[in-house]
């Protein structure tokens, strides 16, 4: 599955690049995150627990940050099992550029799914994920603009 987009985000470079950063402003901004820590510098463990469909998986996973080019772009890949559901591997690359208004946010995603989630049928996952991706860039943008910390938005 692949999809793209992009979002204008009220603030500035560097503050957008901050956020994207930020353990406790990501794990606020995912859907269904229920923790995310720093491993390192460059790593991140997550649980997330999601719906798709019929399908309820809880997602343990790996986050990497890679090509890191501050403060305009990185990508992020990672990897989740959610045990008998399947799986849950893919990784995006995030671009910012400095816009009228604010900073424009592009993404560019690649996932892959495995297991009775794979089951369910391509289209289902594309807009579930689509959904997601949204849900995703809406708290973000909201977090980021107001420039509260994740707990107020949440």
């Amino acid at each position: 599955m692949e999809m793209n987009g992009e979002q204008l985000i009220a603030a500035s470079k560097e503050k957008v690049w901050e956020a994207l950063n930020d353990p406790e402003v990501l794990k606020a901004s995912i859907p269904g995150c229920k923790s995310l820590e720093k491993t390192s510098e460059t790593e991140m463990a997550a649980t997330v627990e999601l719906k798709i469909g019929p399908v309820k998986a809880k997602f343990d996973g790996e986050v990497e940050l890679l090509n890191l080019n501050p403060p305009t772009s990185y990508t992020i890949s990672g990897e989740g099992k959610g045990g008998i559901a399947g799986f849950a591997k893919g990784g995006a690359d995030v671009v910012l550029e400095e816009a009228e208004g604010g900073t424009l946010l592009k993404y560019d995603v690649k996932a892959d799914v495995g297991g009775k989630i794979a089951q369910l049928g391509s289209r289902l996952i594309d807009s579930t994920a689509k959904k997601l991706a949204g849900q995703f860039f809406e708290k973000f943008g909201e977090i980021v603009e107001q420039g509260k910390s994740p707990d107020e938005v949440a």
